[in-house]
């Protein structure tokens, strides 16, 4: 077999250069980019706001709540009252059509939207594990939450500074619902809550808080101590309540600017990684000599002082 008598050949290779670098670095940036993707535009942040949105609708549980049912005549017509939303009646076949009965029928078909289902006892029973439904149950459907920084994007992009509660541990429905009252009506711009441990928007909340819920923003937060500290770096200033707090309300002039103000529960107050984000911890002078507030109260009397500095 012949050999190869090929040799290697002793020809250099090509040599490095620029590679063009110096003759692209003289050409120009090309035409100015699009609002959507300059830094700090208000189009930019309601595209990305867009895309949370999107996001948070894609992982299901994240981004929404469950289902709930309300079950029982008197708490099913309340609910209706209030304006929960809603999306289904469910009726038992053959009820006894009482007053309470007939108003849910009405509030129902007034309302438009709500499906009207008939459904015999032992179906009811199955839905509600149950429970004496009475043989009305109202079926609420999973509240969207926002983003925490879609909530003072919006405020920036309305010309306004953010005014935001965030609560750390308020288990109570109730309270959050109250908390959401107080910040529509003193022009503040949503409540953050934490995804675990805390109270979310189940009828209870609606109920709480007499309809406002429909045009007050309720984020929830993966982790509340992250969404405080992206607050802090876009120029929010975070204010914890504390009994023991180092300012008094009267005296905090961070209300008249940004701000973030942080309740805690009735009974531990702020946890210690949220205590120690914030920038200052205020308390509420008590002269009647009340070791706390809960936290709708607590929420109302600090979102009064910053509207009444703000006029």
């Amino acid at each position: 077999m012949a050999a190869n008598n090929r040799r290697m050949s002793g020809k250099k290779g090509a040599q490095v250069g620029s590679g063009g670098q110096r003759r692209r670095g003289l050409e120009g940036k090309g035409p100015t980019p699009p609002a959507e993707m300059r830094k700090g535009h208000a189009k930019q942040r309601a595209a990305q706001a867009k895309a949370r949105r999107a996001q948070s609708r894609s992982k299901g549980p994240r981004g929404k709540g469950t289902s709930e049912l309300v079950v029982g005549r008197n708490p099913v017509v309340e609910a209706l009252r209030e304006g929960v939303p809603a999306t289904t009646l469910y009726v038992q076949q053959f009820i006894d059509n009482d007053e309470r009965v007939r108003e849910a029928l009405q509030l129902a078909a007034e309302r438009g939207g709500i499906n009207l289902m008939e459904a015999p006892r032992p179906e009811l029973d199955r839905m509600t594990n149950g429970l004496n439904h009475q043989g009305l149950v109202l079926q609420v459907p999973p509240y969207e939450y926002a983003h925490p920084q879609d909530l003072a994007d919006a405020a920036l992009d309305d010309g306004e500074d953010p005014l935001i509660v965030a609560l750390d541990g308020v288990t109570d429905p109730r309270n959050l619902g109250a908390v959401v009252r107080s910040v529509a009506a003193f022009g503040g711009h949503g409540v953050v809550v934490p995804e675990r441990r805390a109270a979310g928007m189940t009828a209870g909340a609606w109920k709480t808080s007499a309809g406002t819920a429909a045009r007050t923003p309720v984020a929830r937060a993966t982790n509340l101590t992250r969404a405080l500290e992206a607050y802090k770096k876009a120029g929010v200033v975070v204010v914890g309540l504390a009994a023991d707090g180092d300012v008094e309300l009267g005296d905090l002039d961070a209300l008249e600017g940004p701000v973030v103000v942080v309740v805690g529960s009735e009974g531990k107050g702020l946890s210690r990684l949220v205590g120690e984000t914030c920038d200052f911890r205020v308390r509420i002078p008590m002269p009647g000599g009340a070791e706390s507030l809960n936290a709708g109260v607590a929420a109302g009397i600090v979102l009064y002082e910053a509207a009444r500095r703000r006029v």
